[in-house]
């Protein structure tokens, strides 16, 4: 089966609830889609959502890779030649992750219709369902407490609680919630390089006993020896965000002293899902756990990390909630919500279909 025909284009999508981290207020977010047509007439889609930040490409970065590499790449291609096809993606869409991850869902998207199967049973599904945590933006104590207990009365079991702007208003803070939500509730926090060594020592030996699960990317990307000289009790609960960006970074994270305990894959800085089972296996491999991220994204492109985290023996956290917000999209179904829980669905492909 030949690709028939490719088209890419830009969405841009309000936020229902905006939300500050520790260097900004997301409001509105803009995702490039793609969709690949075969000779059936079946289509396959994939989303990106590049930002300068975090993949290292700006939206004009992405619309220019794929005007230039999508359709020399792919139309007329056979689909039989799928990890060929993978390959030369990856060649020339290097320097675009966001662009490479949605040609690259959208592939696994229309194979697995082709092969009439959900894309996690062909890589070989090794878990049904995770919880996914849903995130609480840096807000005033009691706006926190709020959103927690809404998101709690919603039936979600972990929240991950944006931090860095206050050492002291952040521990208060969950101290407070820690004591709401009582101890069934799975909480953890993303710092987004907001902190230093000492003041994360510092938030460590105060909020120890409050069982957090993890701390995501508390030292700027560009302090890795800082990380690696943090005791290893402290490092083995922190995780990895803006320091993985490509295998390699995933490889030279093993190294020790290990820098993080976790990784957080994202399907958008890693380039999609053929280079995020290869951080995957690394990961496994080391004994590394992993939790599986996003952007602002549709629910194509949160279906493919799905996919691709129930695939992986050392996932061990999901936070996917990434379209949860979203104003609209283009694009529905690839999971299902239920308690909390993700699971895909019985749909071949990533299960997703067009509104409308």
């Amino acid at each position: 089966m030949k690709i028939a025909k490719t088209d890419h284009w830009v969405e841009h999508l309000a936020l229902t609830r905006p939300y500050r981290i520790a260097n900004q207020t997301i409001t509105d977010v803009d995702n490039h889609f793609v969709r690949l047509q075969a000779e059936d007439g079946r289509c396959g889609y994939g989303a990106a959502s590049p930002g300068d930040e975090v993949t290292g490409e700006s939206l004009a970065d992405c619309a220019a890779a794929l005007d230039q590499h999508l359709e020399p790449c792919l139309l007329g291609k056979d689909l039989r030649r799928f990890p060929a096809l993978t390959r030369s993606l990856r060649g020339v869409l290097s320097a675009t992750p966001a662009a490479l991850a949605a040609v690259d869902m959208a592939l696994y998207d229309l194979a697995g219709q082709l092969l009439e199967s959900p894309v996690v049973d062909l890589l070989g599904r090794r878990h049904q369902s995770l919880p996914t945590s849903v995130t609480i933006g840096i807000r005033s104590i009691a706006a926190s407490l709020a959103e927690a207990e809404e998101y709690i009365g919603r039936g979600f079991t972990v929240l991950k609680v944006k931090i860095g702007d206050s050492l002291e208003e952040d521990i208060a803070l969950l101290h407070r919630l820690r004591e709401k939500v009582g101890a069934h509730i799975g909480i953890r926090v993303d710092a987004n390089q907001g902190y230093t060594a000492e003041e994360l020592l510092a938030f460590y030996g105060q909020t120890r006993h409050l069982g957090l699960e993890l701390i995501e990317q508390p030292l700027p990307a560009t302090q890795l020896a800082a990380m690696r000289g943090l005791p290893r009790e402290l490092r083995r609960v922190c995780a990895g965000d803006e320091n993985l960006r490509h295998p390699e970074d995933a490889l030279s994270g093993t190294h020790p002293p290990r820098p993080f305990g976790i990784y957080n894959i994202k399907l958008m800085k890693c380039g999609g899902i053929t280079p995020a089972l290869e951080m995957a296996r690394t990961a496994q491999i080391a004994g590394i756990d992993l939790m599986w991220g996003c952007n602002d994204e549709s629910c194509v492109s949160i279906a493919a990390a799905l996919h691709a985290a129930l695939a992986s023996a050392a996932t061990c956290y999901l936070d996917l909630d990434g379209s949860f917000d979203l104003g609209r999209d283009l694009l529905q179904g690839g999971f299902v919500v239920a308690n909390g829980q993700l699971s895909t669905t019985a749909a071949p492909g990533l299960g997703v279909t067009p509104i409308g």
